[in-house]
């Protein structure tokens, strides 16, 4: 079975309220060079080190304490 034909057989498989969701993402795969150029990027592979470790948690941490910008106060904080 050739990759379209599976694909196509999936499609036909998903359940109704999936296929617009799925439609905008292989239209999005289709038309945009972006997209396209991000999916054929190899995944990040390199290892991290403690300190990058411990960098994650603590943002994490403040996150789910609330500490932390929303996109407009970014916004504003950086056109001051």
């Amino acid at each position: 079975m050739t990759t379209k034909e599976s694909l196509h057989r999936l499609i036909d498989e998903l359940p109704e309220d999936a296929l617009a969701g799925v439609e905008h993402y292989l239209a999005a795969v289709r038309d945009d060079p972006m997209m396209r150029v991000l999916l054929a990027t190899p995944l990040d592979d390199e290892a991290t080190t403690p300190e990058d470790d411990d960098e994650v948690r603590d943002a994490r941490a403040r996150y789910r304490r609330g500490e932390y910008l929303t996109a407009d106060e970014a916004k504003s904080r950086l056109l001051e």
